[in-house]
């Protein structure tokens, strides 16, 4: 049945159970406040260590102590000031507050910029005599080991200062793109069969997968038509992105944008660009998964705004939210019951905001980074398919979230996104087994396993070209080109049209698609889109050892979650029994989708949907 909330878009009238309880962060904004002016005058202690980290281990451990300390109850205010500002984009309250907390992170950052340049003024063996003397320094090894590799790329004390400084700005690009695609964009609004649609991120995510093909193009028309019209603005916006991208590179002695960026967790540059050259590689794959749809959707010629259309023309799978809960939580039985105990308490002890509301940022994350609490999702519940996936997909992170946290000291707790993106599509997996499993209603199992493609699509190909046009961008303006709304429009319809195979037919790319970038806010987050595809393909891999039943796959698993930050993610996923420097995960995974696809023409064939 529908779920009563999914259209309800003011808040006030969505039961309590459905939102945030942000108490156990701050008791309300005063608290916050109080917090605030607390932190303020306790940053500048960290100052007190300042030339003395070489004279002792115990020194050492005080500073790394007591940055830890701060850092947490730093990453705390931060969390609820723009938690608060997600849910209502347009109260400038809590935008401040947000802002005030980028501008306490700089100042933060600037105090301690004395750490990285005095432990590397330290001899090598001196660090090592100090772990043998305190053994409460071992939590930070992996932190020294960090610093000493990156000596390449760090600079004086003073120069330290003036880039930590320099994050007062670094998150102007993001902070503005967001405001103005949430709150000051002018979305259309068009008509379509249940009367006038304002076409809001969320509206267009459920529209566009409308059964009636004109409302589709329809919607497509109207919602990028739209940022196509703004195309400048947004073309400003993400060229001041990669400018700031080339400027931390540039002064850290980086040789591009894309070396830094996969320098923090050490990732050879290699797997971002055998990910491009490999998906490429494996072309006829994809073009075979748009020519099942076109058939599936009965088209003569299948169009970009077709891709999001339910491929089984009668059959609409609606979830109330607490149906969708309760099919999540029986989806992870094979990770044993303490983590489904966990789970179970993430979905109903309001860790997570539901639906979407006037003003709330539109998509889904979770966020882990309240180290004593909990972790927090939101979420755009839509009501579909898609929607009970991306609630197993956020869970997974909450869950990886809490595992570290209970498991390391602050300073490790932070796992990498790339591995973070392990845990959410592991949870997808899950779900899709689960739903197979108590189906036997080919219909439904079709729909299943078709979404099952689309978010393959999604995921690995879709992501795999977003992260080529970001490479792309970084290298033109690395090059002195100039990026402005209308290059990046006719770069990324080209690249596009290349993955989608107009030139052999597969589908056509319609001239919409020059603005679909404007969409995209993960063009913010620093080379961070294909971790998605990679993580999908390190996750196939992991889940199918589970769900086999291979003798200590779940423990493994489940030791990589636990593992946090505590070592750099490629040795960390080859322990948990993955080697993403080799091209054989791809390889299994693209095999993977040959299978589904296999299942599916028998099911479609059997009835009778396939000509």
């Amino acid at each position: 049945m529908p779920d009563p909330y999914v259209k309800e878009r003011d808040r006030s009238r969505i039961p309590e159970r459905f939102q945030w309880d942000l108490s156990p962060v701050y008791a309300g904004d005063d608290t916050w406040e109080a917090a605030k002016r607390k932190m303020r005058a306790e940053l500048p202690s960290i100052a007190s260590w300042a030339g003395k980290l070489a004279e002792s281990p115990e020194q050492l451990l005080g500073c790394l102590e007591h940055h830890s300390l701060l850092h947490k109850e730093l990453t705390r205010l931060a969390c609820y000031a723009g938690m608060k500002s997600d849910l209502d984009t347009r109260e400038s309250r809590y935008t401040a507050m947000d802002q005030e907390m980028s501008r306490l992170a700089s100042d933060f950052s600037t105090l301690a910029s004395f750490i990285e340049p005095e432990i590397l003024r330290m001899d090598p063996a001196r660090i090592e005599e100090f772990l043998a003397r305190e053994p409460r320094l071992g939590a930070y090894r992996h932190v020294l080991d960090d610093i000493v590799r990156n000596r390449p790329h760090t600079l004086g004390e003073s120069e330290e200062k003036i880039l930590a400084t320099a994050g007062l700005m670094a998150d102007a690009p993001a902070t503005i793109n967001s405001i103005f695609t949430n709150a000051d964009f002018p979305y259309p609004e068009i008509t379509l069969e249940e009367g006038t649609v304002r076409l809001d991120p969320a509206a267009f995510n459920l529209h566009r997968r409308s059964r009636d093909r004109e409302s589709r193009k329809k919607v497509f028309a109207a919602y990028l038509g739209k940022m196509h019209e703004f195309r400048r603005t947004f073309g400003a916006q993400l060229a001041a992105e990669v400018r700031k991208n080339m400027f931390f590179s540039r002064t850290r002695s980086f040789g591009s944008c894309l070396e830094r960026a996969l320098n923090r967790h050490n990732i050879p540059v290699a797997v971002y660009r055998n990910l491009i050259a490999g998906v490429r590689a494996h072309h006829r794959t994809f073009y075979r998964y748009l020519d099942l749809r076109r058939r599936l959707l009965g088209l003569d010629t299948l169009h970009y705004y077709d891709l999001y259309a339910p491929i089984v023309a009668d059959l609409d799978l609606d979830y109330t939210y607490d149906e969708a809960a309760a099919l999540v939580l029986e989806s992870l039985a094979p990770l044993g019951p303490e983590y489904a105990q966990v789970a179970r308490r993430a979905l109903s002890e309001r860790w997570i905001d539901v639906y979407p509301n006037d003003g709330k940022r539109s998509g889904a994350y979770s966020n882990g980074s309240v180290y004593d609490v909990h972790p927090y999702i939101l979420l755009n519940f839509n009501g579909k398919h898609d929607d009970v996936s991306t609630l197993a997909h956020e869970l997974g992170h909450t869950m990886h979230s809490y595992l570290a946290n209970q498991s390391q000291p602050y300073a490790l707790s932070h796992y990498s996104i790339f591995v973070a993106e392990v845990a959410s599509t592991f949870n997808e997996a899950l779900l899709l087994n689960s739903m197979l499993e108590r189906e036997t209603r080919d219909e439904v199992r079709l729909s299943l396993l078709g979404n099952y493609l689309d978010n393959a699509r999604a995921t690995v190909f879709r992501q795999t070209q977003f992260a080529e046009f970001e490479l792309r961008i970084h290298e033109l303006a690395e090059g002195g080109e100039a990026l402005t709304g209308d290059t990046l429009g006719e770069l990324y319809a080209a690249i596009v049209r290349e993955y989608y195979g107009q030139e052999v037919g597969a589908c056509v790319v319609d001239d919409d698609v020059k603005a679909e970038w404007a969409y995209v806010p993960h063009f913010y987050y620093n080379f961070y889109v294909y971790q998605y595809a990679t993580s999908f393909i390190a996750s196939t891999a992991l889940s199918e050892r589970v769900l086999a039943g291979e003798a200590g796959a779940v423990e493994s698993y489940l030791e990589l979650l636990s593992a946090g930050g505590s070592d750099y993610p490629i040795p960390l996923m080859a322990r948990a029994g993955v080697d993403m420097t080799s091209s054989e995960p791809l390889k299994a995974m693209m095999a993977r989708l040959g299978r589904v696809m296999d299942e599916i023409e028998e099911i479609a064939l059997r009835l009778g949907k396939l000509k």
